[in-house]
Order: structure tokens, then sequence, then C-alpha cells
């Protein structure tokens, strides 16, 4: 069964020029290498692309991230890989952390695909339509909150 988790954010704060989806999306990265888990990030474009890399750089090191831009790294890539629609490797992942604001339709070749409902009132009617998109390919839909 694929599963689709949306996580609500109750915030639009802004740390370290990250936006509060964009931190979210370093912490639950992190915790899914940490379960052993390879992750897929599909960011909107290529600068946020390198602001989450940079953002992955700067953890103290307890806390390191083996990751890549995708094109970059190791052959078969680092755990997380760091893509934009311009820049993707094939490399099989296990899970889809996607920042896009359209529905991504490699989504449907993971298991396991995370995305996100942002507070900003604007963008919550895209990520109903992502919804929506996730249950018409079949995914077993849930809604959390992070820590």
């Amino acid at each position: 069964m694929k599963n689709a988790t949306f996580y609500l954010l109750d915030n639009e704060t802004t740390v370290d020029g990250l936006s509060a989806v964009e931190q979210l999306v370093c912490e639950i990265a992190a915790e899914r290498w940490r379960n052993g888990k390879r992750v897929l990030i599909a960011c909107e474009d290529e600068q946020q692309a390198l602001r989450l890399d940079e953002a992955l750089w700067a953890r103290p090191p307890e806390s390191f991230v083996p990751h890549n831009l995708a094109g970059e790294g190791p052959r078969g890539g680092a755990p997380v890989e760091i893509a934009w629609p311009q820049k993707r490797n094939g490399n099989p992942r296990d899970i889809l952390i996607s920042l896009r604001t359209n529905f991504a339709d490699f989504a449907t070749a993971f298991t396991e695909v995370i995305d996100f409902v942002p507070y900003e009132d604007s963008l919550k009617q895209l990520a109903r339509e992502r919804y929506k998109a996730y249950r018409m390919a079949g995914f077993n839909l849930n809604t959390a909150t992070w820590k």
C-alpha cells in the first residue's frame, strides 16, 4: 500500500533563511535517514535545493545527514538526495519528500510520500489539490504534525 502523509504547519516562521516547511524537511530527512531510509527531496526549484543543501551542511557534526544535490556525490548518490525539476537522478529511493506546489507525476513510483499543508492560506488550496491527486493515484492518506 502506498502512503502519503501531509504535515500540517502551524506557522510560517523563517529561521536562517529557511521557511517553516524547509526547516521541517531537514528534520524529517534526518529522522528518516537515521531509520535507514534513502530519501529524495523534490524541491520546487534550484534555489530551494541549494538552501536545503546549505542547511543540511550547517547541522552540528553529531546530527550530520549524508546528502548531495542531484548529479553530485558518490555513484548511486548519498542516502539523502536533493533534486529539482530540471535535475533529478533515477537512483532508487524509499521516500519522497515533496516541496513541489503541484503533484509530482513521479510520486507514484514511491511507496511513501511526505507532503505539506503550509500555514499560508493561498498555498493551502494547492495542498488540497495535491491531496486529491494522491488519492486518485491510490495512496492511503494521512495527516500529521511534527513533534
